[in-house]
């Protein structure tokens, strides 16, 4: 079978065998019809079991030809030879021969089209000249003959044009299907290496977090050990702190159990991430790029005490990440959004943080950036390994909507 061809199912092959009897079928109608009606010639009984032979071998034929249809899948040349030349005694057969020269023609080669096509046109000039002169009652007529010919090629050639379609069709679905599951593929390898890329940058972020609260652990259990003059309650009072900052350690370790900084011979760790503290800093840069910027806070309160007071309780790593949240939803909006204004909420709940971020959709004004749909990827990772969660998609408004839950404590 040709590459790239269906495998044909019960109804697919039920009907092409119905089309290629039912012209056979009409054909030899035609023949039957026009022998039974010869011209001011009046019949004798032998001329009469003449024709019926004729008539009989004609069925006969045709009936073989159908047979042979079946190996033309694997066979095609040897499929579409026989049931041409069965043509030569059976008007039948045309039908047949035509499915044949069809399923061969999808193979889309010139050489075999145009040797069937010889044969095909020989056949029917054998069966004009030669046999239908033999038929009682019948007589051959040059024109007749000629427009006969004519008839046999235009046939032939709309037959092969059919089959040439159909497998240049074929060769395109294929492509096209190859194409699709070539970019699926990538399309997860793209995502798998924004994970681990993503996996690899918190790790560095955590870095100045675990080795804080490590020193502090270390520094206390130092003085608990070499202090022999404290008092039970500045003893108390260190072992307090060693228990806060060993918990707080696990925690942040936790988030990242499994993940492995990648080494690239950089011997100093890379500086704190920014938190929710810089985040008036990100919305200024934001409107002092033309960004129409608006932010609504429920339960916090940003105006009261120092710059990120309100995320008090907020741990470093829920913070930073809210942080880049926020970021990569701006970033997402000034390129496909352009000046659309951005609604920005943060909303302290019982347990958890939630941000939520809406645009407009529509056509930014960095058009020739096209963005690699890896980003959101990586933030959803990252919102996972906090205890969060972050979906994003299009709401009734035909907005683009960013909303992250994120454990508070």
């Amino acid at each position: 079978m040709v590459a790239g061809a269906p495998r044909l199912g019960p109804w697919s092959r039920i009907w092409r065998y119905l089309v290629a009897g039912a012209i056979g079928l009409s054909l030899w109608g035609a023949v039957i019809a026009a022998y039974s009606a010869p011209r001011g010639i009046e019949l004798t009984a032998d001329d009469v079991a003449v024709i019926g032979g004729f008539v009989t071998l004609d069925l006969v034929a045709g009936l073989v030809a159908v047979a042979v249809l079946p190996a033309r899948h694997r066979h095609p040349m040897i499929a579409s030879v026989v049931s041409v030349g069965l043509t030569v005694i059976s008007s039948f057969a045309v039908g047949p021969a035509m499915l044949a020269v069809v399923s061969m023609s999808t193979r889309r080669r010139w050489k075999p089209a145009v040797a069937i096509g010889f044969l095909w046109v020989g056949s029917a000039l054998i069966n004009e000249l030669v046999l239908r002169p033999r038929v009682p009652g019948t007589t051959s007529d040059l024109a007749f003959t000629w427009a006969g010919g004519g008839l046999a090629v235009a046939v032939y050639a709309v037959c092969v044009s059919t089959g040439f379609y159909i497998g240049a069709r074929r060769e395109l679905l294929a492509s096209l299907r190859d194409r699709v599951e070539n970019a699926e593929r990538e399309q997860t390898l793209r995502a798998q290496s924004a994970r681990e890329s993503e996996r690899t940058r918190i790790a560095r972020e955590m870095h100045d977090v675990l080795a804080h609260r490590i020193s502090l652990v270390s520094l206390h259990a130092g003085a608990l050990n070499y202090r022999t003059d404290l008092t039970r309650v500045e003893t108390a009072e260190a072992a307090t702190v060693i228990q806060n900052n060993a918990q707080l350690a696990l925690t942040e370790l936790r988030q990242i159990l499994g993940v492995l900084r990648s080494s690239d011979g950089d011997e100093h760790a890379e500086p704190p991430q920014p938190t929710l503290a810089e985040l008036p800093a990100l919305l200024a840069d934001s409107r002092e790029a033309g960004m129409d910027v608006t932010m609504r806070v429920v339960e916090l309160d940003l105006g009261d005490g120092p710059r990120g007071s309100a995320f008090e309780g907020l741990s470093d790593s829920v913070s930073r990440t809210a942080y880049r949240i926020v970021q990569e939803a701006l970033t997402n909006a000034r390129k496909h959004a352009g000046r659309a204004p951005v609604n920005l909420v943060l909303e302290k709940r019982v347990d958890e943080l939630l941000v939520v971020v809406r645009n407009p959709r529509g056509r930014g004004i960095e058009t020739e950036l096209r963005g690699s749909g890896v980003g959101l990827l990586g933030l959803r990772e990252r919102a996972e390994l906090s205890g969060g969660s972050l979906d994003y998609g299009i709401d009734r408004g035909d907005r683009f909507v960013v909303t992250a839950r994120l454990p508070w404590a």
